[in-house]
C-alpha cells in the first residue's frame, strides 16, 4: 500500500453509521402487510457491519420502484445519523431492476472502480456468470453510497472485500470541500 494510502486511511473514521436498504417489491408487499420474511442479504450485511465495529443507523425495505428508492435515498441523505448507505436487490437485467439506475440518479461522483472490482472478484468465485453482476458505488453530500446485487454471496463478498476495507476511506474524501 502506498504512503498516500496509508495516510489517508490512518485518518478515516474508524467506525461508521450504516443504513441498509434492501429493495424489493415482494417483501415491500409482505412488510407493508406486517408479515415476516427472510431478507438474507440484509441479515448478512448487518451481521458483517456490525462484527466489524460499525452501527446500523436504519434498516429498510423499498419496492423496485425508482421514484420509491430514489425518495428513501433522499431522506436518508438528510439524516445526520447516517454515513453510508448500502443498498441490496434490484439490480438484475428484467425490466423491474431500476436500483442502479436510481442510485446512479442522486450520485455527485461515482466510483467505477467498486462494481469492476466486485465483478472481478465474483468472476473468480462464479465464472463467465459475473458479467451479470450490476453494482454501483459514490458519493452525494459527503456520504458514500454503496448499491449491489440482491444475491447473499454478492452481498457478502462486496461486504467483506470491499465496502469494509475502504467505506471510512470514502467518507474522508466524501466529506472534503
Amino acid at each position: 500500500m502506498s504512503e498516500t494510502v496509508e495516510k489517508h486511511k490512518a485518518e478515516a473514521p474508524r467506525k461508521l453509521r450504516f443504513a441498509v436498504v434492501t429493495i424489493s417489491t415482494s417483501r415491500f408487499r409482505l412488510a407493508e402487510r406486517g408479515e415476516s420474511f427472510r431478507d438474507d442479504g440484509g441479515d448478512i450485511m448487518v451481521k458483517l457491519l456490525t462484527e466489524a465495529g460499525h452501527t446500523i443507523a436504519y434498516r429498510g425495505i423499498a419496492p423496485d420502484d425508482p421514484k420509491h428508492i430514489i425518495g428513501l435515498l433522499e431522506k436518508l441523505l438528510k439524516m445526520p445519523e447516517v454515513e453510508v448507505i448500502v443498498t441490496t436487490g434490484g439490480t438484475g437485467v428484467a425490466r423491474r431492476d431500476v436500483s442502479i439506475e436510481a442510485v446512479r440518479s442522486i450520485l455527485e461522483k461515482e466510483l467505477p472502480g467498486f462494481g469492476e472490482l466486485l465483478r472481478m472478484l465474483s468472476f473468480q468465485r462464479i465464472g463467465s456468470a459475473a458479467i451479470m453482476t450490476r453494482a454501483v458505488a459514490g458519493v452525494a453530500r459527503g456520504k458514500a453510497i454503496f448499491c449491489l446485487p440482491g444475491s447473499p454471496q454478492a452481498v457478502e463478498l462486496a461486504v467483506r472485500e470491499l465496502i469494509i476495507p475502504e467505506a471510512g476511506h470514502v467518507v474522508k474524501h466524501a466529506r472534503e470541500g
